[in-house]
């Protein structure tokens, strides 16, 4: 063989090397990333050429799944009361992918998890379609629904969470305004396009407020600052007069703040009465007597400054609630009474309520109680798991012993239940740099517990941005104190 032929001979071997390589990489080291690759078009018809399995609320399915005629991905999802579930579901879409529990979980609904390999094969066998799992929520039905109906009759933003104290359990999960995710499950044009509008309108439906967005907690934040002023011994009588007098001068400023009650009420009044009244001075003072670091270290205790996981496992994530660092003593003064830089999700706020009624135990937030199999047998189940001992006992009881006063004898009062123990803290929180041009959120945190130890916390949160009211009606005891309430019954009455 001449010198040219073995060149083009060894070349052309050379490329049959590399297409063997390439071939046994793509098969073997490639094969499940391009499996599972969303770009993959297979991966879809997978998912959609069965009928999901449901997402469970109280035993009842909120998730189905409707034929369609004529397409490869012969099923889409469907919903029942998709909008008030759909921060807790999520969706699940064949035009723009998936979101939640849909996501998180699309291992189970489509029936495609290793954890159920043995059913697959029996199906196999057995030549019936494969069935996908069910995820059962820990939501209370009642108290989602009322959550929900209270932030859709107010007409505002909002977001409103509740806890089940000593286990962490989810009841109820809201975000306002929502979406019906079963109006764009499909591949149409016209789902995409119902999708790319709610995308970009003012509200912003899409926004998940309870875990996705933080803003300034104001007022309710003063519940934290007590815990801390009695955990580090700042302290040690709630009843004791202080020295804070009001209206409270800023250190390192000009600036003086005051408060709604009136400085006759709050100079020097003691945490007990500041509570009960909202005095900004008390715990502008508490909060630097604490200083930076231990306010800090207590409020990572209570789970600021982490990410926060919400359901079995460990993709429901909540954003960072933050207090920050590096903070001079004007601002460390601020976080006292909830503003400066700090920021909360609502998750956050139940998550500091539900600590104290659980005696300074902060537990595990979660979602999904358990996942079961096609045949309803138990795969997975959630068991409660504690955090962290954000402060002691005794602090958590004189913090409670506090909020109850507010709730009888102060700001509160609109959250009180007959035959129940109420505890509550409203707030009113500044955003933006003028904050006479915009206004403030309400916020309202409370817990209800019935004698014989049942319990839930609650936060909801209000924007009150797109409604019809003056900026002096804004406050958290107005606005939402009553959803509060309402949650609270749901969860508790019969």
């Amino acid at each position: 063989m001449n010198k040219p032929l073995r060149r083009i001979a060894l070349f052309c071997g050379f490329l049959m090397l590399a297409l063997l390589v390439r071939a046994n990489w793509l098969q073997f080291a490639q094969a499940d990333a391009l499996a599972n690759d969303d770009a993959n078009r297979r991966v879809l018809i997978t998912q959609y050429s069965v009928p999901r399995g449901d997402i469970v609320v109280d035993g009842q399915s909120i998730t189905g799944s409707e034929q369609v005629d004529g397409a490869d991905l012969k099923y889409k999802r469907t919903y029942t009361d998709g909008a008030m579930y759909a921060p807790v579901t999520g969706y699940a879409s064949q035009s723009v992918g998936m979101t939640l529990l849909e996501s998180t979980y699309d291992g189970i609904l489509s029936g495609t998890d290793d954890i159920l390999a043995f059913e697959r094969f029996t199906d196999v066998i057995t030549g019936n379609e494969r069935r996908g799992g069910d995820v059962v929520t820990t939501i209370d039905s009642k108290a989602q629904e009322a959550g929900y109906q209270g932030l859709v009759d107010l007409g505002a933003r909002g977001s409103v969470v509740a806890l089940e104290p000593d286990t962490g359990k989810v009841l109820a999960l809201v975000s306002a305004p929502s979406y019906d995710p079963g109006t764009f499950a499909g591949n149409s044009i016209k789902e995409s396009e119902l999708f790319q509008e709610l995308d970009k309108e003012e509200g912003k439906p899409l926004a998940n407020r309870a875990l996705r967005e933080t803003f300034p907690p104001g007022s309710t934040f003063k519940i934290l600052t007590a815990a801390a002023a009695l955990e580090h011994g700042v302290v040690t009588d709630v009843n004791a007069e202080t020295d804070a007098v009001s209206p409270y001068p800023l250190p390192l400023s000009n600036n003086t703040i005051g408060s709604e009650a009136g400085d006759a009420v709050c100079d020097s009044a003691s945490l007990k009465t500041a509570m009960q009244h909202s005095c900004n001075n008390v715990f502008l003072d508490a909060a630097l007597e604490v200083g930076q670091d231990r306010m800090r270290e207590t409020a990572e205790k209570f789970g600021y400054n982490e990410d926060v996981y919400a359901d079995a496992f460990g993709d429901l994530r909540a954003v960072k609630s933050l207090y920050p660092e590096d903070l001079d003593e004007p601002g460390t003064a601020l976080t006292g009474m909830g503003q400066g830089s700090l920021t909360s999700t609502p998750l956050q706020m139940a998550m500091v309520t539900a600590a104290l009624v659980n005696d300074g135990t902060v537990m595990q937030p979660y979602i999904v109680d358990e996942v079961r199999s096609p045949d309803l047998t138990t795969l997975v189940k959630n068991e409660p798991r504690a955090m962290s001992e954000a402060v002691s006992s005794e602090t958590a009881r004189k913090v409670r012993e506090m909020m109850e006063f507010t709730a009888a004898e102060g700001s509160a009062k609109r959250a009180l239940i007959d035959g129940i123990t109420v505890g509550g803290k409203t707030g009113t929180a500044q955003r933006g740099v003028d904050v006479r041009e915009q206004v403030p959120y309400g916020w309202f945190v409370s817990y209800g517990q019935k004698p014989d130890g049942q319990s839930v916390a609650v936060a909801v949160f209000i924007d009150p941005t797109e409604m019809d009211i003056s900026r002096e009606a804004i406050s958290g005891g107005s606005l939402a104190a009553p959803i509060a309430k309402s949650v609270m019954e749901a969860v508790l009455l019969p």
